[in-house]
């Protein structure tokens, strides 16, 4: 009787052992350090379409900029059980097709108090809630293209100043201050040009937090322009 209970305890431990060196961590599938879910931000199909809407381009920017800042729709805190930091998460509140229908489109156009991003925060501006739509209205599709973007052009209204406000400005506003920056008038952005921190956080420096957060790192041809725009002294032009 002894013997045998020696036996199955053996047989036991040498089972678990077994179960142990079998376990492997499951990986999430949105989890790829970007902000597009599903496996990364897809190629580059062509040149940008002046008439298409670019998830990549344009819409992941505008709503991990918007909606996806700490204590709302982030990995961390998905405010309301919503988690916006992945296109896979994103398109269970979108019908393809259907932005009338699209709780995500709903949301941002609604005048009250219900409205995303919430008050006191800024609404969604008129463009940006067309270009969601046109999005939606478009099949929704998880694609992206090669920008126009031209290094020659690095001025702050011309450049700089529409890429904060498509990118950055919904999380560093007077009222979201995330790490207590912001970046939504010419003088609170030349402040953190002159202090390193804008092309530090764009160009993921060492020592930097980059930005933008959920979202794809900047082109090469926007980290430039940002880099020539503080070398020509961060003007007001």
């Amino acid at each position: 009787m002894k013997r045998k209970f020696h036996f199955t305890v053996i047989i036991f431990i040498v089972a678990i052992a077994v179960l142990n060196a079998c376990r492997h961590e499951l990986p999430d599938p949105d989890n790829n350090g970007g902000g597009t879910g599903g496996g990364g931000n897809p190629p580059p199909t062509s040149n940008c379409n002046p008439d298409t809407v670019y998830f990549v381009n344009q819409v992941m920017p505008l709503i991990s900029s918007n909606c996806t800042m700490s204590g709302c729709h982030d990995n961390i805190t998905h405010a309301d059980g919503v988690n916006l930091t992945t296109y896979s998460r994103i398109m269970e509140y979108v019908v393809a097709g259907n932005a009338a229908n699209s709780k995500l489109y709903k949301v941002i156009i609604k005048t009250n108090g219900d409205r995303m991003p919430p008050p006191p925060m800024p609404a969604f501006t008129s463009a940006q809630k067309a270009l969601i739509q046109k999005w939606i209205n478009q099949g929704a599709k998880n694609n992206s293209c090669i920008g126009s973007c031209d290094t020659a052009v690095f001025t702050y209204s011309g450049a700089i100043k529409p890429m904060m406000d498509a990118k950055c400005t919904g999380c560093h506003n007077p009222t979201n201050l995330g790490g207590n920056i912001d970046v939504s008038t010419y003088n609170a952005v030349k402040i953190i040009a002159l202090n390193g921190k804008l092309y530090g956080s764009v160009a993921h420096l060492t020592g930097y937090s980059p930005m933008p957060k959920n979202s794809a790192k900047l082109s090469d041809c926007e980290i430039r322009q940002v880099q020539k725009w503080i070398s020509a002294g961060s003007l007001n032009n």
